[in-house]
């Protein structure tokens, strides 16, 4: 039973919380252990739906295509619908073209979880491979472990035919030097005028890119997966692993109950552990979108640094994507202003988040 939240902050509730769908399994490479066939007669004929961040709507095409056409695992279905986002140069918060740490270089993030097995794998701090999210799948499938970084994890991609290759594209070159040049008048990089700096790349002067990708997905079966993959925030000190490749805080899958996922200022879910208790709320009986503002809610109070605190509120936004077992749906964030995507078998459509704050 869905149950309403009463908050000592405003709370505004924008767009549609509920859908249909579900979902079944095959997983993405041959060689993975992980695949769960099920007999034709099991099959439940339900309709499948995805939900990502607001930067998959095409993703979201594509692995739609694949669960209902081919009838791929939901895993498999989700990752094939990232990697366009992790190939894309001109998303700077994933993959290829992802904004660099502080001293140029890129360093990727990626989970992944299975439903109908409780399966995880994630890879952090990776460099030169251009699909951290296809790597994660292999740590699932193909090692006992759950968790690769840095060098560890490239050793495994490339045990396994990845081709290490340079990720920081020209444009995301100069936002790295365009920060580096302006971070202090007291240091030796000297910036050009501001009107030779194009104002695309201008902004994030002062602005830390932070964004990243989330899909989840059920299948005709009712079984759930999901994916979140990003360059972490940008600038970032070297090493820096956010929330994206923690099992629980960037995202989190019990495919009794539904899925959920991050996007944001990745500190703040380590912290609070964020996307388990998304979907621990929604197995208490919270609809999706409660499930998130309740998080959110527990984020802004758990914020006390002054620094991070303008007018007593998180000045930084977190945005959180849920699915329960029944299909609904639902997309909250701390601040007024984001969107995600929701495709049920018709077409991918935006839909705005509820929020906390404006």
């Amino acid at each position: 039973m869905n149950q309403d939240l009463s908050y000592t902050r405003r709370v505004f509730l924008t767009g549609p919380a509920v859908a249909a769908g579900l979902t079944s399994s095959p997983l993405v490479t041959a060689s993975s252990s992980a695949v769960i066939k099920r007999p034709a007669s099991e099959k439940s004929n339900r309709k499948p739906i995805i939900i990502s961040s607001a930067n998959g709507f095409h993703a979201a095409k594509l692995a739609m295509k694949k669960i209902s056409e081919n009838g791929d695992d939901p895993l498999d279905a989700v990752i094939a619908g990232v990697n366009l986002v992790e190939e894309d140069p001109n998303d700077l918060s994933v993959g290829f073209g992802g904004l660099p740490n502080e001293q140029g270089d890129v360093e990727l993030d990626a989970a992944v979880m299975h439903g109908p097995t409780h399966r995880a794998g994630a890879v952090a701090a990776l460099r030169g491979i251009k699909y951290p999210s296809r790597v994660a799948k292999l740590v699932m499938s193909r090692s006992d472990h759950v968790l690769l970084v840095g060098q560890g994890a490239l050793d495994f991609a490339q045990a396994h035919g990845f081709q290490e290759e340079p990720l920081l594209t020209d444009r995301a070159r100069r936002v790295w030097l365009h920060w580096k040049e302006t971070l202090s008048n007291r240091d030796d990089w000297l910036s050009p005028a501001d009107n030779q700096v194009a104002a695309d790349i201008r902004q994030y002067a002062t602005h830390r890119e932070t964004g990243t990708i989330h899909m989840s997905a059920m299948d005709q079966n009712g079984d759930l997966a999901s994916v979140t993959t990003t360059s972490g925030m940008a600038f970032k000190i070297p090493g820096r692993v956010g929330d994206s490749p923690i099992i629980g805080a960037g995202l989190y899958v019990d495919n009794e109950v539904g899925a959920a996922g991050s996007t944001g200022r990745g500190e703040a879910n380590l912290a609070n552990l964020s996307c388990y208790q998304v979907v621990e709320n929604m197995r208490n009986g919270m609809s999706p979108v409660n499930a998130c503002l309740d998080v959110c809610k527990r984020i802004a109070e758990h914020t006390r640094e002054p620094r991070l605190l303008t007018n007593g509120n998180p000045n930084f936004n977190v945005l959180f994507y849920a699915l329960n077992k029944a299909g609904q749906y639902g997309g909250a964030g701390l601040k007024r202003g984001s969107q995600f995507v929701v495709h049920n078998g018709q077409q991918p459509r935006l839909i705005n988040c509820a929020y906390l704050y404006e």
